[in-house]
């Protein structure tokens, strides 16, 4: 007992640490802030949801208690929540007949774990609960949020170039309108990020309790397309129901990306070459960034016309002739 709270009490203290490391202005605090949820994940898959709620509560004690209530809130919601469900869900299951084991029966030799693509949908949910907190940090209202964006873009811009032209200005209010889409698109990553470092980690370490599931099959729930249409419609409104449709859309559009790499792993099973083009489509996406559009299309094109189950189901060896 007293080993699991101390790992428990360690993998706090790292988040924490790795949270509040942003207070220094160090680029590598960057890095360690987007990675502050990693330990506790761990903690959360190794050692189980409890390890790391215990953690995560001793972390945003010491945090409110140095720094304030708001870095308490802020931890607890961006950090610790999504550690602790995120590992709860990884570890989630149910035997895989569907029915309650009996004790005068065996146990059920397999189990069915919470699927990937669900998954994915709550990295998604957590990424606009995460960048909707904190742009409700800056105002209660859209003008307000916007015009605290502009004004600390336009701060930034003055001080890299004191003589900033009209032209820059443009450019800072069309970065402006897309800020919240962005922020969204990188919490989204990180947090896909950090549960796969996590995982990778208990894997390799011997704690993981569950198979490594295939990526290849990992889809979203069929409803989350009617949500993303929702998303977008509403994105054309104005005001702060459009900014949270804006991060609605982008998180939910990052989750179908992920699928469409899923799908292009799947599609290019039957290619000679498959390393060389899996490989070249991960560093065009990561440099140049605006081809993942490529991925959010395809993603939604196997969501509408199913090409991996068609894919799949013509690599099938043809039935036995029946006598």
């Amino acid at each position: 007992m007293m080993a699991f709270v101390l790992i428990a009490l360690i993998a706090g203290a790292a988040s924490a640490l790795m949270f509040a490391s942003i207070i220094s202005g160090a680029l590598i605090s960057l890095v360690l802030f987007y990675l502050a949820p990693l330990p506790l994940m761990v903690a959360a898959i190794g050692w189980g949801p409890l390890c790391a709620s215990l953690g995560g509560i001793a972390a945003a004690i010491g945090l409110g208690a140095l720094f304030g209530l708001p870095y308490c809130i802020a931890f607890a919601v961006t950090v610790a929540l999504p550690a602790w469900w995120l590992g709860h869900l990884v570890l989630l299951s149910r035997p895989a007949e569907h029915v309650a084991p009996d004790a005068s029966t065996e146990p059920p030799a397999e189990l069915e774990w919470y699927p990937v693509g669900r998954i994915l949908l709550w990295l998604a949910g957590f990424a606009t609960l995460t960048t909707i907190a904190a742009l409700l940090t800056l105002g209660t209202d859209a003008e307000t949020i916007l015009g605290t964006l502009r004004r600390g873009l336009m701060r930034l811009l003055r001080a890299t170039d004191p003589q900033t032209s009209g032209e820059a200005s443009q450019f800072v209010d069309a970065l402006v309108r897309i800020a919240p889409a962005g922020a969204t698109i990188i919490a989204m990553m990180t947090l896909t990020l950090n549960l796969w470092l996590s995982a990778k980690v208990t894997a390799t370490s011997g704690r993981l309790r569950r198979p490594w599931p295939d990526m290849m099959t990992a889809e979203l729930p069929p409803m989350t397309l009617v949500a993303l249409c929702i998303a977008l419609a509403f994105c054309f409104t104005s005001g702060l129901l459009a900014i949270v449709a804006q991060i609605t859309a982008a998180a939910l559009m990052m989750g179908y990306a992920l699928t469409g790499f899923a799908v292009l792993h799947t599609l290019t099973l039957a290619l000679k070459s498959r390393t060389f083009w899996l490989g070249s489509t991960y560093v065009v996406v990561v440099v140049f960034g605006w081809p993942v559009i490529a991925m959010v299309i395809l993603g939604l094109a196997d969501a509408v016309f199913g090409f991996r189950e068609r894919f799949l189901r013509s690599r099938q060896p043809p039935p036995l002739p029946t006598p």
